[in-house]
């Protein structure tokens, strides 16, 4: 009998394939379809306070436009505001009544109070755990590494001191030293580390000369960073790792699991192969396990990691020396 139970955030899941934040995320019916189809567990769509914030200035625009038009006893009336993230955290807390898998909220904050305030209100729903999403754009070119990691631990050491929920954080590769920040998270009190987020990036029409703003999901493949620190990571941390971004199939799976990751988060195969896709991936990393004569994760994750390998470049090689020595053949 086949076993993929992992443990994620400190939390039992069924296997290690969880469906990543996103706009389906949003939709009941559609995350009933993801459980149906075997995922372990769910990242609700991220709650940004930039757009939060966006949509008050919005609000409060659209009411003092129509100011000049009400009779003159307004005043007698309460003033409207917008409802600020009431509406999500009562979609999230629905969504966590629906669903008999474990929901993790998702939260992207501008400042320090609002991560925390969020992010009480976020266990207010009732929430399995919390996914933090940080990353940084610089504004200017005085701000040094280390003052900006600074800020990010400071921020999980006062809300892990505020809330009691398991709290991940989910992190762009763009540090001068990943293993560097993700080990101080860890000893932060992290319960896991998501490698890595897929940020927006600034696209440019040439013929209409202006940005564009495109939808774009990952590639297939595109999960090798994430293996390489996954392998780098192995046996170094307390924390859970989850492998995110090009995790197409079931190989993807196994292949991140190997290197020594805890568990993936999957979210652009969703959207190219259905939710029913899971239930694929799953059957294929059952068939691989069979075949190999594994009973359960344990038996092959971090098999492959930096740790229990015998070449120690594989993962720590940027070039491929021998290619490069030999590039001559390729035209042959």
């Amino acid at each position: 009998m086949i076993n993929l139970s992992t443990n994620y955030m400190g939390i039992e899941l069924k296997n290690p394939i969880i469906a990543g934040a996103s706009g389906m995320s949003t939709d009941i019916a559609m995350l009933k379809k993801l459980e149906q189809a075997g995922a372990a567990a769910i990242v609700y769509k991220t709650l940004f306070e930039e757009q939060i914030n966006l949509e008050s200035a919005q609000f409060d625009d659209q009411i003092e436009a129509m100011a000049g038009l009400h009779a003159e006893m307004t005043s007698l009336y309460p003033k409207l505001q917008h409802a600020g993230p009431e509406a999500h955290l009562v979609n999230l807390r629905k969504a966590k009544e629906t669903l008999n898998i474990p929901v993790i909220a998702s939260l992207n904050c501008m400042y320090d109070n609002t991560w925390i305030e969020y992010a009480r209100l976020i266990e207010k729903t009732g929430v399995d755990g919390i996914e933090l999403n940080f990353y940084f754009v610089p504004g200017d070119f005085e701000a040094d590494g280390r003052s900006i990691e600074e800020v990010h631990i400071d921020l999980v050491k006062t809300i892990k001191s505020k809330i009691t929920i398991p709290v991940s954080v989910k992190l762009s590769s763009f540090y001068s030293n990943p293993l560097n920040f993700i080990s101080r998270l860890d000893k932060a009190g992290v319960d896991a580390i998501v490698i890595f987020n897929r940020m927006f990036e600034p696209e440019i029409n040439v013929q209409d000369v202006k940005h564009v703003a495109p939808f774009y999901l990952s590639h297939e493949g595109d999960y090798r960073l994430a293996l390489r620190y996954s392998g780098l990571l192995y046996g170094n941390l307390k924390a859970q790792v989850c492998a995110n971004t090009g995790i197409y199939q079931g190989n993807d799976v196994i292949k991140t699991l190997l290197a020594g990751a805890d568990c993936v988060q999957v979210v652009s195969t969703l959207y190219k192969n259905k939710p029913e896709h899971i239930a694929s991936m799953l059957s294929d990393i059952e068939t691989w396990m069979e075949s190999k004569k594994y009973s359960k994760i344990a038996d092959f994750k971090g098999k492959l990691s930096k740790k229990e390998i015998k070449d120690p470049f594989i993962y720590k090689r940027g070039q491929y020396i021998d290619l490069l020595l030999g590039s001559d053949q390729l035209m042959k």
